[in-house]
């Protein structure tokens, strides 16, 4: 049974389904996200966010605000060439705060989650080709062989280098944190206007990290019963099985990260046979996996700490939604609390994870609707695979 309000009246009502419950979810990677302050004594910047500074025009990037925030990306740079996640880096440093910082560039935090490393890298080929003030491209180029050294020779990336104890030793899709590497290193590679500065050797070492990287990634794609399926967020860095992360972040068939994947792999041309029946697998997964006549809202809830709570809503004209996770072998979504127990009612999980993680989104529907049709006429015209409309 499900718990859910009519679309039209938003009386709750009970109905039987075969589905399991939903909850739409934010954008995978909308942006850094700043769970934490920068270091303390600082003032905000005004005139720009840390989450805007690589949609510019591009003039700006030679502009003082631009060559001041620049400046920051460089004190917050770790000696082994990282940087740390979770930081508006637009914020205005006090002495002290620079002072502070330069204090301990060691500190073991350097990561390529949630958009950090290779954001700042962008930025700073940005700044430089706008100004040519080498020490932003000095900073980038140790960004570069930070992000080499991390890599794993069977061509996977962790979540944090050097190696935190746990999961964030895995191979790490979420979040698109892998992807946002290769993304990276592949337009070094082929020279984008930012990044034509680069040197050849780093550039030739960029193009090796890449060739691993697909390789990583072809041995990671999830067999189902002798079918090629999608990727789990994580994977064992040994083996490449799907491994879990957090409590609630089972191992699984991701519905989210697997697109960032996909959309990597359809970037290059003439793919080997390989990569044409990686992309195709995992296409005809999406197209299978989608969940049809479903909505959700946000409803008022006086109970729950911000007040409101989403609710799923029958609606047969809603587009397609997929779930962030589903089980491997039944192909069938999920949810879990922070207590690890996989449920198939998103009512059963507590408020604070129902309404505070991405269950469920329209991920897949861009790749199906527009980038696959027009990846699959030029490469792959006469292996047809059927996408429901």
């Amino acid at each position: 049974m499900w718990r859910t309000i009519n679309a039209h009246s938003c009386r709750i009502i009970s109905f039987e389904i075969l589905m399991v419950s939903i909850v739409i979810a934010a954008p995978l990677a909308a942006g850094p996200r700043y769970t934490q302050q920068a270091i303390g004594g600082e003032e905000r910047a005004k005139q720009i966010s840390w989450d805007a500074c690589l949609h510019q025009k591009k003039e700006w990037y030679a502009s003082d605000e631009a060559i001041r925030i620049a400046d920051n990306v460089l004190a917050y740079q770790r000696d082994n060439g990282g940087w740390p996640k979770d930081i508006d880096m637009a914020r205005a440093l006090t002495p002290r705060a620079k002072e502070r910082l330069a204090r301990n560039p060691a500190h073991p935090s350097a990561t390529i989650d949630n958009g950090a490393t290779f954001t700042q890298m962008r930025y700073l080929a940005k700044v430089f080709t706008s100004t040519g003030n080498e020490r932003f491209a000095g900073s980038l180029r140790r960004g570069l062989d930070y992000l080499f050294a991390a890599q794993y020779a069977n061509g996977g990336w962790p979540q944090f280098y050097p190696l935190i104890p746990g999961y964030y030793t895995r191979i790490t899709f979420n979040d698109d944190a892998m992807i946002g590497v290769m993304n990276l290193l592949q337009d070094i590679v082929d020279r984008k206007a930012d990044f034509a500065f680069v040197d050849e050797a780093r550039r030739a070492k960029a193009r090796q990290a890449v060739e691993r990287g697909i390789e990583c990634i072809l041995k990671c794609q999830v067999r189902v019963k002798g079918t090629l399926t999608v990727w789990c967020a994580q994977h064992d860095e040994h083996d490449f099985s799907p491994s879990p992360a957090r409590t609630y972040e089972l191992a699984s068939l991701s519905g989210a990260e697997s697109v960032g994947i996909v959309k990597f792999l359809m970037r290059f041309d003439n793919p080997s046979p390989a990569v044409v029946t990686s992309v195709q697998s995992a296409i005809r997964w999406f197209d299978r996996s989608r969940l049809s006549g479903l909505r959700v809202v946000q409803v008022p809830d006086p109970t729950a700490p911000e007040g409101t709570d989403k609710v799923v809503v029958k609606d047969p004209n809603a587009p397609s939604l997929w779930a962030r996770f589903y089980e491997i072998e039944t192909n069938r979504p999920f949810f879990s609390g922070r207590d690890g127990i996989p449920r198939y009612d998103l009512s059963e999980i507590t408020s604070e994870r129902r309404n505070n993680y991405g269950w469920l989104g329209d991920w897949p529907a861009q790749v199906l609707r527009r980038d696959y049709p027009r990846w699959q006429k030029r490469w792959a015209p006469t292996d047809n695979v059927l996408i429901s409309k």
